[in-house]
């Protein structure tokens, strides 16, 4: 392999590391909101503080969502540089918008294991605790 190839590698898996590292931050930061809402709801007793948790659970979820299928489609140009049988790519070139579809489409990987069962999971906790504060506790 020459040495512009493996440079050409180096900033493929550069991108996978920083797309991996924005997913990680947005689960850290889905935490932070849901748990600041849930210290909100403590100190004042209302409800609606934790149905509102659902909110930035579905828009991290998207996003988290978002970075896993940018970091999918990097990881398909590596491989595929790595085989060495793809001439029609330039050096340098970091053409993510060559897969589409199956693992790398949108939706496939928003209800991917690594995504869904955490942002899902989550969001059903907040309703289930929201629905039982207002039918039992309130009733």
């Amino acid at each position: 392999m020459k040495e512009v190839e493996i440079k050409h590698l180096e900033f493929i898996q550069n991108r996978i590391t920083r797309m991996n590292t924005n997913s990680f931050q947005i689960k850290g930061m889905t935490i932070t909101i849901v748990s600041a809402l849930l210290a909100i709801y403590a100190s004042g007793k209302n409800p609606d503080f934790i149905i509102i948790t659902i909110f930035p659970l579905i828009l991290f979820w998207f996003l988290d969502t978002y970075y896993l299928t940018q970091e999918r489609k990097f990881r398909g140009l590596y491989n595929d540089l790595v085989k060495e049988n793809t001439n029609s790519l330039k050096p340098f070139e970091m053409r993510s918008d060559l897969y589409k579809g199956g693992k790398y489409s949108f939706w496939s990987v928003f209800f991917s294991k690594t995504i869904y069962l955490i942002y899902l999971s989550v969001s059903i906790a907040m309703l289930l605790t929201y629905l039982y504060l207002i039918f039992y506790k309130n009733g």
